[in-house]
């Protein structure tokens, strides 16, 4: 893809799943990668920050090290989050807002930190990895999905409010995707395996994504060649969703 190459990229939760896949990509490409997470394999490729995103102290430092280190941010790919299901009215406020600061507020705080030098430099991509959960609910997820639909609408807003500096901000929604997060989700035993039988037969591709499905939209939606696309949603799912 065009414009990749020695680009700065930030990637949140990039030490393994989706982030992984991700992060491996853009490397492949040819950018310098910074990847923010709390834990991370040995010899796991790219710079390593240990960062707590939903406290945006440890962002802001987290940005400026970055920044010494690898030079300004070009790119910035929102991926990091974290759930925990159950029907809502068993779930509590300490619950809900530990959900919030991850996959909300974390996505908000990166922008606040990234979106400055972007605004002065005048260039900049942010993608978002939001969910289909987000758009069209998902039993279990309540408050996941009500932050996924934050995110979105968020994506669009900060798309036109950076529009007039040509920068770029868009949103990926994977769908059920084979992941630690989903694997979470969907428990353990004969109840998990259903599921994720009942998930293969809705979609209509006849199975999970895999986290190798999702790089190719973000870093697309990085490049060069999506120059002129800001404040879209796109889902990677297989056809589960097809909403215009």
């Amino acid at each position: 893809m065009r414009g990749l190459r020695n680009k700065v990229a930030i990637v949140t939760g990039g030490a393994s799943g989706i982030g992984a896949a991700v992060c491996a990509r853009f490397l492949e490409e040819g950018s310098k990668v910074a990847v923010f997470d709390l834990s991370f394999e040995k010899n796991f490729p790219g710079e390593k920050y240990k960062i707590d995103i939903s406290n945006q102290q440890q962002v802001i430092e987290g940005v400026a090290a970055v920044e010494r280190d690898l030079g300004p941010v070009d790119v910035l790919v929102n991926n990091a989050g974290w759930d925990k299901a159950a029907p809502f009215l068993e779930t509590d406020s300490a619950l809900w807002q530990k959900i919030v600061a991850i996959n909300l507020l974390g996505p908000i705080h990166m922008h606040h930190a990234v979106l400055k030098g972007m605004k002065a430099r005048s260039r900049g991509r942010i993608v978002n990895v939001a969910s289909d959960a987000g758009r069209v609910g998902s039993s279990g997820e309540s408050v996941y999905s009500a932050c996924k639909g934050g995110i979105i609408a968020f994506t669009k807003t900060m798309a036109r409010e950076m529009a007039s500096r040509q920068i770029n901000i868009n949103a990926v929604c994977p769908g059920p995707t084979d992941t630690a997060l989903f694997r979470d989700f969907a428990g353990k035993g004969e109840r998990g395996d259903k599921l994720k039988a009942a998930l293969t037969r809705a979609i209509p591709f006849g199975r999970l994504g895999q986290p190798e499905d999702l790089p190719g939209a973000i870093c697309f939606l990085a490049s060069d060649d999506a120059a002129f696309i800001t404040g879209q949603v796109l889902s990677v799912s297989g056809g589960l969703t097809m909403a215009g």
